[in-house]
């Protein structure tokens, strides 16, 4: 038999078995369970709401189940269903996020998430599968707590961890993390959006192993989550107070805004392809700021933090961006400390004529553990080793 003949043989047989491989995978895919994928996770805390965001490997609905912290058992009655809707319909999709309202202030809860598949959807008929839920019996709920009382509270900042989770775990293992107030991520946790997968297995299953299913995190975004196809979903898992990725929220005796700091060349620049228009963005968040700045909760607050990811310097575009359109409201506004990252360094840029507040730029291998009383809000400064680096106190 020549070798002509062989293959023409071999042919079809080959062709078959890639055929009984693809619907194999095909057959055991659809013959999948729905499950919880990635979190749930707690996003954009107020005193009487949060965002509570999970995903599924399958299309569903998803609601979350709450529950008061108290003696009773979960299963004891039927807990109250809050759904993830839009405009008055159940969302269909694999990212899930369930926004609370009219929480009460200072009070500690008991949750559960749900999903449930849904098979078709034909004219008005829809067609479920099953149910994936998070586990309540023979384990305790999920639990969270509302801001809203006074006193002290520790918080911490990590930023620029461009998917090391191996440094994100030794940074957060210092750190009491279930009596941590909340956890703020200060940029470029990923090195560019391209899937959900990357910021999952970049990052984010750390924090929420860690954390963030029960502490509240804040994310300020950084240059490197603007970059890529994926970064237009960054709201979707990652949702700001009251919509948008710029915002003000307070703890205790403190005020926070959290702003935006976008890209850090011109929009021109050819690294974008024209993708980006953060000039109008900063804008944007400037006027937002002449505003917020004169509200009761930022005037009256005994410490005022502003948390970017870029800081206010001589240096890039961004940097540019941020000093003429920011600080001028904000050294009106008496603003104590602006905690940004970015540089990939550790410094403290002292108060200035032009800069009237300190900034602490944190390195990408730093965690910053604060710690905010009465008395003083306290900043240290600490390495991969735990090794105290630099502190900073107002007084």
């Amino acid at each position: 038999m020549n070798k002509t003949t062989l293959q023409k043989r071999c042919l079809p047989a080959a062709l078959m078995f890639g055929l009984l491989f693809f619907a194999a995978a095909f057959h055991a895919n659809a013959q999948e369970s729905i499950k919880i994928s990635h979190g749930p996770y707690l996003q954009a805390m107020t005193d009487s709401g949060v965002s509570i965001v999970w995903t599924t490997n399958k299309p569903a609905t998803g609601w979350v189940e709450l529950a008061p912290d108290d003696s009773s058992n979960f299963y004891q009655k039927e807990r109250p269903k809050y759904f993830c809707t839009s405009n008055g319909l159940k969302n269909v999709g694999t990212v899930h996020q369930v926004h609370l309202k009219n929480l009460v202030p200072n009070t500690r809860y008991r949750y559960r998430v749900y999903s449930q598949e849904v098979l078709k959807h034909e004219f008005v008929y829809v067609h479920y599968g099953n149910v994936a839920a998070t586990v309540v019996y023979r384990k305790k709920p999920l639990t969270f707590t509302t801001p809203g009382k006074p006193g002290p509270f520790e918080f911490t900042v990590v930023n620029d961890i461009h998917e090391r989770n191996n440094v994100l775990k030794q940074l957060l293992g210092q750190v009491d993390l279930p009596n941590t107030g909340f956890v703020v991520f200060n940029g470029d946790m990923i090195n560019a959006s391209m899937s959900e997968e990357q910021v999952f297995g970049g990052f984010m299953d750390t924090a929420t192993a860690l954390f963030a299913s029960e502490t509240p995190m804040y994310y300020a975004r950084g240059n490197h989550e603007t970059r890529g196809p994926f970064a237009s979903a960054f709201a979707k898992y990652f949702p700001g107070i009251g919509g948008n990725l710029y915002y003000m929220f307070t703890k205790g005796n403190a005020c926070f805004i959290v702003l935006d700091g976008g890209e850090d060349k011109p929009d021109s620049d050819i690294e974008y392809s024209g993708i980006t228009d953060m000039d109008n963005y900063r804008t944007e968040q400037a006027k937002w700021l002449e505003d917020i700045v004169k509200t009761d909760a930022f005037t009256k607050a005994k410490y005022k933090i502003v948390i970017c990811h870029i800081p206010p310097t001589n240096g890039w575009h961004g940097n540019q961006e941020i000093t003429q359109k920011w600080v001028p409201v904000l050294n009106e506004a008496g603003v104590h400390l602006f905690i940004a990252a970015h540089e990939h360094r550790h410094r403290i840029q002292k108060p200035s004529e032009a800069i009237k507040f300190p900034v602490i730029v944190n390195s990408n291998n730093n965690i910053i553990k604060a710690s905010i009383s009465e008395k003083e809000a306290r900043f240290r400064i600490f390495d991969t080793t735990g090794k105290l680096v630099d502190e900073l106190v107002i007084p």
